[in-house]
């Protein structure tokens, strides 16, 4: 009875906290976006429009999830990175299923208690459990981009051929989104939609810039509407960074190939001691259970978990070397 009121009282609390941190942090965005305004007002410049969307409604505003979201000021970073995932989902949709994984780890660590104690046990798989969604969101999203990222040099040498060809650039955009593969065609025709549907060519593209947050599409953007303004040979911009982009990948296949061997050791360090004990569970079912149910052996396989997430962590940082 004593350790289930100790963690409820821990669960209270963290949820106290927690509340109290996103209320102090929505009411300082807010002052602060007054303050903003007024600076606005004294400058003689009218306050930035609320940012809408003309060619997606999400609906998370009728969701009580979505509004709460919205409330605490996550709402807008997770639906930008769902948009970025390419994934069909809303925000209360992963907020949902983050809910419902928390639940779920919640009551494994309480029935198996394979940490120190219940409620610890308890929080960890809850924590576990509920960010796999959001994971899975990451995933999505860095395969999603890493994929036009390899697609976008053909791209930039359709619009220049497209062009050298006499077809207008809003028309090379056109056939580039309507005859290219997903994610690079998709993109291309949501940023044709947007100039067709009234947007600025300044706007569209900073949309662009929002959804694909890569150095290359920056490029891009810019190269474009520098030559909007100064003129000059399109297609030859287009053609010179196409190189320039192809050069970095080799460079990046360079360093990931040198930095082969130490991702290679990462890998093996992390997973030995997982595959051995899965191995020793096997073999000898009895070997490790005597260590978990000791007090000082909970303690001791806390400390090797940890130092197990700090290596790893380490070492990814030693050899993620940015081109």
């Amino acid at each position: 009875m004593s350790t289930l009121l100790i963690f409820l009282f821990f669960c209270i609390l963290a949820v106290v906290l927690v509340a109290t941190a996103f209320g102090l942090n929505f009411l300082e965005s807010r002052r602060k976006k007054q303050v903003q305004d007024m600076l606005h007002t004294v400058e003689g410049k009218a306050a930035e429009p609320f940012e809408t969307s003309i060619l997606m409604d999400t609906g998370q505003d009728d969701n009580p999830l979505g509004r709460a979201a919205s409330s605490l000021g996550i709402a807008a970073p997770l639906q930008l990175t769902l948009l970025q995932s390419g994934l069909n989902w809303s925000v209360p949709q992963l907020l949902l299923a983050m809910v419902i994984g928390a639940v779920i780890g919640l009551v494994v660590g309480w029935r198996f208690n394979w940490l120190i104690f219940t409620p610890l046990s308890a929080l960890a798989f809850a924590v576990a459990f509920g960010a796999l969604p959001y994971i899975y969101v990451s995933f999505k999203r860095r395969k999603r981009l890493a994929e036009f990222e390899e697609q976008f040099p053909e791209a930039l040498d359709f619009l220049a051929r497209s062009m050298r060809a006499g077809h207008a650039f809003s028309v090379s955009l056109e056939m580039l989104g309507s005859e290219s593969p997903d994610p690079l065609g998709q993109e291309f025709r949501t940023l044709f939609n947007e100039q067709n549907l009234g947007a600025a060519i300044d706007v569209a593209f900073a949309n662009m810039v929002r959804r694909l947050p890569l150095l290359d599409v920056r490029f891009f953007v810019s190269s474009v509407l520098l030559q909007k303004q100064t003129g000059g040979n399109l297609s030859e911009i287009l053609v010179r960074l196409s190189y320039v982009i192809r050069e970095r990948f080799k460079l990046k296949g360079q360093v990931k190939a040198a930095s082969a061997h130490g991702r290679m050791t990462a890998g093996i360090l992390t997973a030995m001691p997982i595959v051995l004990m899965f191995a020793l569970l096997f073999v000898a079912p009895g070997y490790l259970q005597g260590m978990a149910k000791d007090p000082d052996g909970k303690w001791l396989i806390m400390a090797a978990v940890v130092s197990q997430i700090l290596g790893y962590f380490f070492i990814r940082k030693i050899i993620k070397i940015k081109v």
